[in-house]
């Protein structure tokens, strides 16, 4: 029976017939897929993952070969934009994770570290400002320089390597700009409700702070709003879908309770983004609450896709760089935004854009996957960074904070000191004039 203990059959988030039937099993997803670039196992391509959904819907049990292809899905969804019958793949490959989940007893000590991380952490901003605090001490000591500089990090096997990818804890955090509200420079156009995140508000707290003046700068007013919390992006990839609920609910909440209303709610989050346009799919089985979440989806943008669809502020000083560009596949394939952040950069005066070759591919990261499965994404990765050096760009731009991790490991090990930023860090940056 192995480490996983089967409980249970009844559920309501597991993949759906009518889902599953969508797939004609004809292959054009696998060039797609980065797990089969990879391995080349059909049970690790888009349509091996079905076929296995479509056994168990039959009544097959689920089991440990069936649970590790699911794991081993980046869920990047390329082979949704490969896919020439409309297979909603990222949205079976969450149920089945979520049937997974509600259908499988973990060892004692998985269940206690997920329950902490999904449950405990991630929804806490104080939990999350000690741990980014106990980072920031070990980064700014000197400590984890001199760890990587010694060599102790190979020594220490898996978790040297997870050390690698460790988010730089940034001082002071964003979340204590949390409910504050943001004047727009000049004439105001647009009031907008911003999603601050979670690891975010430790890790990204300027990137969060670039994304408010670059808005300001196009006459937007920013609202963080003050009862927020994570989107649950995470808990929906790992199959924790009734956290998700609790979590996106709150946000709902939040959100649509502003007796002034939004003209945008956004977010520079292109793996959070796709989870919080997909709200209204948490409650197909809640009607009242379905249409709430239908309501806050049709106002949710990536911070990219609203500005190249306004009037851009022109008003920059050059950025002298080659930048290139990798896709996010939670923006490219979740939620079909390519032109966009390709459209701002060129805006950008000074600044030369390169195409990088395959920049759809997955770069490794998808979410917390580059921590499970660190050698699989550390493989995709190198890839990644080959092509990056085709571009022969000086800086990285992506959309991603995720992204933005996994990249700017890819540099220490196999680039050539390329700068990663985001879109709009590119954007603040010529506004700003530096």
């Amino acid at each position: 029976m192995g480490a996983f203990t089967v409980i249970s059959n009844i559920q309501i988030d597991k993949p759906q017939q009518t889902d599953l039937d969508r797939c004609v099993h004809c292959g054009l997803c696998l060039n797609a897929c980065p797990t089969y670039r990879e391995l080349g196992v059909e049970m690790d391509s888009p349509r091996g993952r079905i076929y296995q959904m479509v056994q168990v819907a039959e009544g097959q049990p689920i089991g440990d070969t069936y649970r590790e292809h699911i794991d081993l899905c980046l869920a990047c969804r390329g082979c949704e934009s490969a896919c020439p019958s409309g297979v909603q793949y990222g949205r079976l490959v969450e149920a089945a994770r979520a049937e997974i989940e509600t259908n499988t007893v973990r060892p004692w000590h998985s269940r206690m570290l997920r329950n902490f991380v999904f449950r405990k952490l991630l929804p806490s901003p104080a939990l999350l400002t000690a741990a980014g605090a106990m980072m920031y001490v070990y980064q700014v000591s000197g400590l984890q320089k001199l760890l990587r500089a010694s060599g102790l990090m190979k020594l220490m096997g898996p978790l040297g390597a997870r050390e690698a990818l460790a988010p730089a804890a940034q001082i002071p955090f964003f979340f204590r700009q949390i409910g504050k509200t943001f004047a727009a420079e000049g004439e105001k156009k647009y009031r907008v409700a911003m999603m601050a995140g979670c690891i975010a508000n430790v890790s990204f707290a300027r990137l969060n702070e670039a994304t408010v003046r670059v808005l300001q700068k196009n006459g937007c007013e920013v609202v963080i709003p003050v009862a927020q919390t994570c989107c649950g992006a995470l808990h929906v990839h790992a199959g924790i879908r009734d956290e998700a609920r609790k979590l996106a609910r709150q946000n709902i909440d939040a959100v649509l309770s502003d007796p002034a209303g939004f003209d945008a709610i956004i977010t520079n989050a292109a793996g959070c983004g796709s989870t919080l346009k997909e709200y209204d799919e948490l409650f197909e089985h809640e009607p009242e609450q379905h249409a709430r979440a239908k309501k806050f989806k049709s106002l949710m943008k990536d911070v990219t896709e609203f500005l190249a669809g306004i009037e851009l502020n022109r008003e920059m000083t050059p950025v002298e760089a080659t930048v290139t560009y990798q896709d996010s596949c939670h923006l490219a394939h979740g939620q079909k935004i390519r032109n966009a952040p390709r459209q701002l950069l060129r805006a950008i005066p000074g600044l030369k854009f390169k195409e990088m070759p395959l920049s759809d591919i997955c770069c490794g990261s998808a979410g917390i996957y580059n921590v499970l499965h660190t050698d699989l994404s550390m493989q995709i990765l190198e890839k990644k960074m080959g092509n990056v050096k085709l571009a022969r760009a000086e800086v990285i731009a992506t959309a991603n904070p995720g992204c933005m991790l996994q990249l700017e490991a890819g540099v220490r090990k196999w680039g050539n000191g390329e700068r990663v930023a985001h879109v709009v860090e590119l954007l603040d940056e010529a506004y700003r004039g530096f």
